[in-house]
């Protein structure tokens, strides 16, 4: 993952946020780094960055609603309880593909645990919501089980739709320094 590459780069080389040091940065052979300093500064933000950090979320959130389906489906459970299920387990795996490579990088469990939760948060619960509305608005999906193909097609155009609609808002976010921004600033702080 690039996210991981650059993290793990900035964990072994710290550099300080200033002008100065992306200045040095660059004479040095770490563009690399140097565009994530650049691009988590309030203000900019690429549509590519914006697609990769939506892309981040939704692999969670995917991982989080699958097995919540597949729990739900296997217990017997109305829509309601397996869409909370699915729901919860989509904000714990987007949580934790966010902390796994700050722990890896040396970060303790509780800050890696605050920097997944400003940087994902938003992000989860709009393409929760957006997905699950449409899994709920295609006519038997739901209740069409985990065996039919009814149910697996509408499970991807759902999380197609959300990653379409939260791209655009994790755009937003990033420009100000807010979201998977997040992860960077906080890298490039230390």
């Amino acid at each position: 993952m690039t996210e991981e590459v650059a993290m793990n780069h900035t964990s072994q080389h710290p550099q300080h946020t200033d002008h100065h040091s992306t200045h040095r940065e660059g004479h040095h052979g770490g563009g690399h780094a140097a565009h994530h300093q650049a691009a988590a500064a309030p203000g900019w933000a690429s549509w590519q960055m914006a697609a990769q950090a939506t892309l981040h979320c939704l692999t969670g959130c995917a991982i989080g609603e699958v097995l919540g389906m597949v729990i739900g489906t296997a217990l017997g459970w109305h829509a309601g309880p397996t869409v909370v299920l699915a729901v919860a387990l989509a904000f714990v795996f987007g949580y934790a593909l966010t902390m796994r490579p700050l722990l890896r990088a040396g970060l303790g469990l509780r800050t890696a645990l605050k920097v997944a939760l400003a940087a994902d948060t938003v992000s989860i619960a709009v393409m929760e919501v957006l997905d699950n509305a449409v899994m709920l608005a295609v006519p038997g999906a739901m209740e069409a089980g985990l065996s039919s193909w009814v149910f697996w097609a509408s499970l991807a155009f759902a999380l197609a739709v959300a990653f379409v609609l939260t791209t655009p808002i994790n755009k937003w976010l990033i420009s100000r320094g807010k979201g998977h921004a997040v992860v960077h600033q906080y890298h490039h702080a230390h």
